[in-house]
């Protein structure tokens, strides 16, 4: 009877170290510009803080941050250490950063390259506009040893080729950097709606995480607000996506329409999902 209570404590001790809750959130919090006029950072920065550290991400993917507003995160995420350069290099330009609880996550290896047809020098690839970046992170659970990785980037809102490459370039990366074949996950403003081309690139090696929670996704359909709190929210161009390669289950999936007085903390909605991680 000792011997089979053992076993069981045995294999409950390694399913747990097995399985752990990740959660993860894409989050575009609109840059710094006080043209926003009552939408302005300054105005919105506090409760924009306010709701990460209420939903406790264990990784968070910002898009449009720029270096005053990493700075601001930075000093205000209590217990949150980020990674990450500006798409003009270093602290120049907006990042597509990545925070990371760091009591609870280690990062094992971290870089970022430009979405382009040169990913490792600053450049703006194929019909962009503008320099476009994806950053990316290999993390370790201190506690269960579970390993992922979270790529989180930023797609052009102009070129219509670059986008599809884009899509095609991560992917291309993951398989590269993915040699132990655990768990991977992208984040991201990827401005293209859920019947793209490059949407459906991407579906070729990952599962969009809406399509998968088993109650369904939570909140508005759409996730880009424009700031306009009196309009429906229905236009999804924010994802976090899950590779088909692991057996992680998405347990549940939200699009976040919190507010305060009236006003949104950012023009996009952050997309939350909280993920069964085990290899």
């Amino acid at each position: 009877m000792k011997t089979l209570l053992y076993t069981l404590i045995f294999v409950f001790s390694i399913t747990g170290l097995c399985a752990q809750e990740l959660g993860l959130m894409s989050y575009n919090i609109r840059l710094a510009t006080e043209s926003d006029g009552e939408n302005a950072w300054s105005k919105r920065k506090e409760f924009l803080k306010n709701q990460v550290l209420f939903y406790g991400p264990d990784v968070m993917g910002v898009q449009e941050a720029l270096p005053e507003q990493m700075d601001y995160l930075n000093h205000n995420l209590t217990g949150y250490k980020h990674i990450g350069v500006g798409r003009e290099g270093e602290n120049q330009g907006e990042f597509s950063a990545l925070f990371y609880n760091a009591d609870k996550l280690e990062v094992l290896k971290s870089d970022t390259f430009w979405l382009s047809e040169t990913p490792e020098v600053i450049s703006t690839g194929w019909d962009a506009a503008l320099p476009r970046i994806c950053t990316y992170a290999l993390f370790k659970d201190k506690t269960t040893q579970e390993k992922f990785y979270v790529f989180n980037t930023h797609f052009d809102h102009v070129g219509v080729e670059a986008r599809k490459e884009s899509a095609a370039l991560i992917l291309q990366k993951m398989t590269e950097l993915n040699t132990e074949n655990v768990a991977v996950f992208l984040t991201g403003d990827l401005n293209l709606e859920p019947d793209s081309d490059p949407i459906a690139v991407l579906k070729t090696k990952l599962f969009d995480t809406n399509e998968l929670a088993p109650r369904g996704a939570f909140g508005p359909s759409g996730t880009f607000n424009g700031f306009k709190f009196d309009k429906p929210v229905i236009r999804r161009i924010d994802y976090i996506f899950q590779g088909k390669g692991n057996t992680s289950q998405v347990l549940k999936h939200a699009v976040l329409s919190d507010s305060k007085d009236l006003h949104y903390a950012s023009d996009h909605l952050p997309v939350y999902v909280l993920i069964k991680l085990q290899s």
